[in-house]
């Protein structure tokens, strides 16, 4: 059986993510990204974008631990591929409250100034079901509450930026 794996030919995992996704592109623009491995059983797949590096300063102002640059649900199990600047399945919101991908854009005044990307793949046995577009945490609460009993597998991908 083949395990579960998030990879992009923009960046290997733990390398620095292209100029034209982030902030300093021209403009906002997600990475393409392969998927493999999907359990047969799978009835949806979520994407998670965040970056834990955030400032202590905005950690406390703004109450979280990450920021959530991207999320997608109920992605079809069968996808293989989401390509540079598409998305598929269902959008949530992002931490600036926006549907859609935020670029990378680490805050140059504060360190760390290299900030990292992760990308978090679940592969679920439901679909999930939202009145209004979902929050990071709301997707994650979903994941791991009945009738979902936790992902069936996961994967990672995790790039890295420094604005120059």
């Amino acid at each position: 059986m083949e395990i579960l794996s998030l990879t992009s030919f923009a960046f290997k995992n733990d390398e620095m993510i292209p100029a034209k996704y982030t902030c300093d592109g021209d403009h906002p623009i997600s990475p393409p990204l392969s998927i493999r491995g999907v359990p047969e059983e799978a009835k949806s797949l979520v994407l998670i974008m965040e970056d834990p590096d955030i400032p202590n300063v905005f950690k406390k102002s703004n109450g979280i631990e990450a920021f959530d640059h991207w999320m997608l649900f109920n992605i079809p199990p069968e996808t293989q591929e989401i390509p540079e600047g598409a998305t598929v399945g269902t959008s949530g919101l992002n931490s600036a409250g926006k549907v859609g991908y935020t670029s990378p854009c680490p805050p140059p005044q504060y360190e760390p100034s290299e900030h990292r990307y992760v990308f978090s793949l679940y592969a679920l046995g439901e679909m999930l079901h939202f009145a209004n577009p979902p929050t990071a945490r709301e997707l994650r609460d979903a994941i791991s509450l009945p009738p979902v009993d936790g992902p069936l597998a996961e994967a990672k991908l995790v790039g890295r930026y420094s604005r120059k």
